[in-house]
């Protein structure tokens, strides 16, 4: 089809429920006059005739391209009072009057955690990001969003990559976390061999290069290619070697705030329980005034807290078990003597939970959210049980992408 001009009526995005109406066309701005033609499944940008005021450089020389980011080219302040409307605007919906407060967004260079997928073409290995709407990869040689331990270790993790093809339909993700004793990587994406794994030489060429670009660990699911120290972070005042493929979240910054927010929402609590808890990111902080129960389905991350406990002396009681939330909930019998709630669930939410805790008598929940739509869910069926929702605040930590995060604190 022909290009023909269009003005820009609103920014949103279509297929992850923050669009928020009118013509959008991905990486332009509310007000600009652009040219624009139809591709496959969207409008797609030619040219900007008159652009935003608030349209800005981006920081990256992949944007566009890649598709790990979509915003760089909107001046931040904007930028993060779009974010924070989403959220107003979501809240509106669900029909809450209640206050939202100002977003909270991570800094450049400050992502501990990234996925960094593989492709050999040829005898060439490139490592980078999917590009935007595609299963194509955009090779990479900088990351403004990442941790620079990380950008500074792409060439490393590049040549470590290109052991990873000796099955022909092996597409390596490296997963990558940033911690206090070094980078943590574990892969997926490899295809066995006949030998049900990879070579002898392939594992010691690994081996080698982990060694040679001092990384802490590189795993393959169970399979330990090579450990010199245990990855470690720090919850509160414990140190938590973190096990295989941890969830863990993707800022440090935006970690802080959330813990703040967390101590804030609970008050003088003395008795809480931490559900979903991870390794302990908020049950440590909390250990330091109130006694606490820490419950998660990942027996591993269970265990790495169990062990931590002993590297923070000084903490109110720990108790922690591995236990599937989604199908056995913590009961509202058992939370009689509780002070406090905190829950932090997967994307899917937590509605099984939150029936439990409306039937209990706890008078403060705080509940963190990586996804608005199911926060609502689960907000409804406290709200109906007759708690009220006190305040909300957004949560950037996925810098210049549409995803945002929420903590939301509930009384009695």
């Amino acid at each position: 089809m022909a290009d023909f001009e269009a003005l820009i009526n609103k920014v949103g995005f279509q297929g992850d429920g923050l669009t928020t109406g009118g013509l959008v066309v991905p990486l332009t701005l509310a007000g600009e006059r652009v040219t624009v033609r139809q591709g496959k499944e969207r409008l797609e940008l030619v040219e900007v005739i008159e652009a935003s005021p608030d349209r800005v450089v981006p920081p990256c020389s992949h944007f566009t391209a890649c598709g790990g980011c979509a915003l760089q080219h909107w001046r931040l302040p904007a930028y993060s009072e779009w974010k924070r409307e989403t959220v107003v605007a979501t809240m509106k919906h669900a029909g809450f009057d209640v206050d939202v407060a100002p977003i909270l967004t991570t800094p450049p260079a400050s992502r501990r955690r990234v996925g960094l997928h593989a492709r050999k073409l040829g005898k060439q290995i490139e490592l980078g990001f999917k590009a935007r709407k595609s299963w194509n990869l955009v090779a990479i040689r900088e990351c403004p969003i990442s941790d620079p331990a990380i950008v500074a270790a792409l060439p490393q993790l590049k040549k470590l990559a290109g052991y990873l093809f000796e099955h022909p339909k092996s597409a390596p993700i490296l997963h990558i976390t940033a911690s206090l004793t070094g980078l943590d990587i574990d892969i997926s994406g490899v295809e066995r061999n006949k030998s049900g794994g990879l070579s002898a030489d392939a594992r010691m060429n690994i081996a080698m290069d982990a060694a040679e670009a001092n990384f802490a660990r590189v795993t393959m699911g169970d399979d330990m290619l090579y450990m010199a120290r245990t990855p470690v972070v720090r919850f509160g005042k414990a140190r938590v070697g973190l096990p295989i493929g941890p969830f863990l979240q993707a800022s440090q910054p935006s970690e802080t705030d959330m813990v703040r927010l967390v101590m804030e929402g609970i008050g003088s609590a003395k008795r809480v329980a931490d559900l979903f808890c991870g390794a302990g990111t908020f049950t440590f902080p909390l250990a330091e005034q109130a006694v606490v129960y820490a419950a998660d389905g990942a027996a591993p991350a269970v265990a790495a807290l169990k062990t931590a406990i002993a590297t923070a002396p000084g903490l109110k009681t720990i108790t922690a078990e591995a236990r599937d939330l989604f199908r056995r909930p913590l009961l509202a019998e058992e939370m009689k003597e509780l002070d406090a709630v905190v829950f932090d669930p997967p994307r899917a939410g937590a509605e099984a939970q939150s029936m439990e805790i409306a039937r209990s008598s706890v008078p403060r929940v705080v509940a963190v959210s990586c996804n608005p739509a199911t926060f609502v869910r689960d907000a409804k069926i406290l709200i109906a049980a007759g708690f009220s929702l006190d305040r909300v605040t957004p949560i950037d930590q996925f810098l210049w992408s549409s995803h945002v995060e929420l903590i939301g604190v509930f009384s009695r």
